[in-house]
């Protein structure tokens, strides 16, 4: 009963982990940067999920496209003012001023939105179901398919797409893919505005089963980071893989050991792997880290 209740938790976790370390393997494929304001990003969704749903009592499909949308511009704006001035420079500069970029994001939110965390209804995380003997809410088993489901539609675009092949080759041979026509500005927008979605997307499902605050988004985000260079930044499949990995490990210590052991164990699993799998799980060998 107790493992199968931790590895339910835990896939679910570990899923929404995975979908916000998909926004930063999307950007780093295409641009080699990364947007560490993606924790906001998934704080942003679920806030304006819970204000458009719950405060403005719009209907729910509504609102998760008026969230999902916003955040989609969130991402353009880091993307042109936070990373772009830096990037074009050579400079490193757009890892703190992305920092800095969700550190406001978060100080706005707390001005605006309050600072005590709010509970996010659903039906989807209301009346539990029985898996193996084991209550549960559909949204737990909902968030693995989404994630694994992301990561399959992710993994086609890029190798399968015209717009995919040309966001591979942005990255790959800038010069020549602004030879044959390729706009690589508006393909790194892009690239930017899907990670947010993805981060918004996380936010939106994890939302019922934790607390909105204008703080939630801050360790998720350091967690998705660890395990996009645990997967292999430059793999869809390797970081989706390590997000299920390290929530599995969460989960399980937590139920056998104790919340004070967690982060302990976690995080000395990613050292471990790293140190034997410098590339992580599925990372190519050839790809530079951050």
């Amino acid at each position: 009963m107790l493992i199968t209740s931790a590895i339910i938790t835990g896939l679910g976790l570990g899923a929404m982990y995975g979908l916000l370390a998909l926004g930063f393997h999307i950007t780093y494929v295409v641009s080699n940067t990364v947007n560490f304001s993606q924790g906001s990003s998934m704080m942003l969704g679920a806030v304006l999920g819970y204000t458009f749903a719950v405060t403005l009592g719009w209907p729910l499909p509504i609102a998760i496209l008026a969230a999902l949308t916003i955040c989609a511009l969130f991402g353009l704006v880091v993307e042109r003012f936070l990373v772009r001035p830096f990037a074009d420079r050579g400079s490193n500069a757009w890892l703190m001023a992305t920092v800095a970029g969700g550190i406001v994001l978060d100080n706005v939110v707390l001005f605006t939105f309050g600072k005590e965390p709010r509970n996010f209804p659903s039906p989807l995380a209301t009346d539990a179901i029985s898996i193996f003997g084991v209550g549960a809410y559909p949204l737990q088993l909902i968030i693995p398919v989404v994630g694994i489901a992301a990561a399959i539609v992710l993994s086609l675009v890029l190798k399968k797409t015209k717009y995919g092949k040309a966001m591979s080759a942005v990255v790959q041979k800038p010069e020549a893919a602004q030879l044959m026509g390729i706009n690589t500005r508006f393909v790194i927008a892009a690239a930017f505005a899907i990670s947010t979605v993805l981060a918004g997307v996380a936010g939106l499902l994890i939302a019922p089963l934790f607390n909105v605050s204008s703080g939630m988004g801050l360790v998720f985000g350091i967690k998705a980071f660890a395990t996009a260079i645990l997967g292999g930044i430059t793999s869809a499949w390797g970081v989706v893989l390590a997000g299920m990995l390290y929530g599995l490990v969460e989960a399980l210590t937590t139920a056998y050991l104790g919340s004070s052991y967690t982060q302990i164990i976690a995080f000395s699993m990613i050292i471990i792997v790293l140190f034997a799998m410098p590339n992580g799980l599925l990372g190519r060998a050839s790809a530079q880290k951050v």
